[in-house]
């Protein structure tokens, strides 16, 4: 099954994978679907604006806002509960169509991973290509 590998570099970050999941396409695959899953607690997958920079920086202003990283209400003992509270907002999973070989996503819009803990090297998100 193909997979993308990410390393992250920030506490808190969005990662375009757009290229990475057009150059998975299978030759000769038109029409389908993309099913995409992170195989992490602490991560996310979203579909969201790529042509200002600011909306990225704006949500991840936002999550830092509505889940703060230190809470003493938080009982989880590795520390992390904001990223798993976090990716469970996000999600583990999208979908997306494909025509004529490529990812139907609108102009403004891209995937991306959602990095909620420290930066991890060697992130996976499976890949499952669903023909019509």
């Amino acid at each position: 099954m193909p997979t993308i590998t990410i390393d992250s570099t920030s506490h808190t970050q969005m990662i375009n994978i757009d290229r990475a999941i057009e150059n998975l396409i299978p030759k000769g695959f038109t029409s389908g679907v993309c099913h995409l899953f992170t195989l992490h607690t602490t991560s996310g997958l979203t579909v969201n604006e790529n042509g200002d920079p600011n909306v990225v920086s704006d949500m991840n202003i936002f999550m830092k806002d509505l889940i703060p990283w230190i809470n003493d209400k938080y009982e989880h003992s590795e520390g992390n509960t904001a990223a798993h509270l976090k990716s469970t907002i996000y999600g583990p999973s999208l979908t997306i169509p494909i025509e004529n070989g490529r990812l139907t996503l609108g102009t403004w819009q891209s995937v991306y991973f959602c990095e909620f803990d420290v930066p991890r090297n060697s992130r996976k998100i499976i890949v499952k290509f669903i023909t019509d």
